[in-house]
């Protein structure tokens, strides 16, 4: 009986430390790789919503009164514009084209909107104004445009 028991013991073999070493590394880098895939996941789900618009162009009218701006949306996602700033001084609750500020731009959409320019900024020929847009989500959508009657 004592010599099966030291045959047993002379064939059971266990794995080489180099051999564990390997399997311990690629099992951590197989982790690592799947972790690293599911952050990247994640980080490009949170930013596909990203508002990606610009204002084109905007052209004042020549009695200075009303303001041409044309926005393009090259996002994936809707915009919606919530206020419209010239001069820092806010404008009207109305768009002239769509009859309030909450306009959206569909994904890949231009659009123009006409507003009328506060009663409290005098239009001085030959200046540059900032037109800045803000959009639901924060985004602020900023132009410089010049006064040339």
């Amino acid at each position: 009986m004592n010599y099966n028991f030291r045959k047993f013991k002379k064939n059971a073999k266990g794995l080489s430390p180099v051999v564990a070493s390997i399997i311990l590394i690629a099992v951590t880098v197989a982790v690592s790789v799947v972790v690293a895939a599911w952050l990247s996941g994640m980080a490009f789900g949170f930013m596909g919503n990203a508002e990606q618009a610009s204002i084109t162009d905007a052209q004042f009218a020549s009695n200075g009164a009303t303001l041409l701006i044309s926005i393009h949306n090259t996002g994936t996602a809707s915009v919606t514009i919530k206020a419209a700033y010239i001069d820092s001084h806010q404008t009207p609750d109305t768009w002239s084209t769509s009859g309030t500020v909450n306009a959206t731009i569909a994904k890949g959409d231009t659009t123009s909107f006409t507003i009328t320019t506060p009663n409290t900024v005098t239009m001085n020929a030959g200046a540059s104004y900032q037109v800045k847009i803000m959009t639901a989500k924060g985004t602020a959508l900023t132009y410089q445009v010049g006064y040339n009657p």
